[in-house]
């Protein structure tokens, strides 16, 4: 018979958290020390020094607004002066500090986190916070973001978003939006100029 209890999986060094975390039950967690093939969104490597980082995976239930709900819960685990980049950045001074990545099946989800502690490729930003105080900040966060009404989480989105109100440029497969970036729908896509989008790559302008 299947174990369906959640399992808390600590290990030196996987190819990715997510892939040690897609066969586990809901409310488990894989964090490692380092990643050899970790990755963000659009397949882009994610790398980083073992040790220097938050590489960390979640699997909760299937929530259609689950990357904006992560999101929310990294910023608030990371303090006060962390903004958030839509759909899957986290910032710092305008740097980025870290990113999201949300893999979904039928009935449950895979939420990687992975957070530039002591060390950050040039061009971004570090938190210099230990990484199990920040952990035990996440894991309460994805809790109680994971399973709020979704209202809340777009309201507190647009509070933490450094993306609503300036000038964007997306680029979409084939073809590229410049406008504002005015809203995020109630399905969690970016409103530019009056056009929806659900997914791309956003600069801020």
């Amino acid at each position: 018979m299947e174990d369906l209890q959640p399992q808390f999986i600590r290990r030196s060094s996987v190819t990715s958290t997510q892939d040690v975390a897609r066969g586990l039950p809901i409310g488990s967690m894989v964090i490692a020390d380092h990643q050899t093939a970790g990755r963000g969104r659009l397949n882009r490597r994610w790398e980083a020094p073992a040790g220097s980082a938050l590489l960390v995976s979640f699997v909760v239930p299937y929530n259609p607004l689950l990357s904006l709900a992560v999101g929310v819960a990294a910023a608030e685990a990371c303090g006060p002066e962390v903004r958030l980049k839509w759909p899957n950045d986290l910032l710092l001074g305008s740097r980025k500090l870290g990113g999201i990545l949300v893999e979904t099946t039928l009935d449950r989800a895979i939420c990687g986190v992975g957070i530039n502690l002591s060390w950050a490729p040039e061009g971004a930003a570090k938190l210099d916070q230990p990484r199990e105080d920040v952990l035990a900040r996440l894991s309460s966060k994805i809790d109680a973001w994971s399973a709020a009404p979704a209202d809340r989480v777009l309201s507190r989105w647009r509070e933490l978003s450094e993306t609503l109100g300036r000038r964007v440029r997306v680029e979409l497969p084939g073809r590229t939006i410049e406008g504002i970036a005015q809203d995020i729908g109630r399905s969690g896509e970016l409103i530019v100029d009056g056009a929806q989008v659900s997914a791309g790559s956003v600069t801020h302008l």
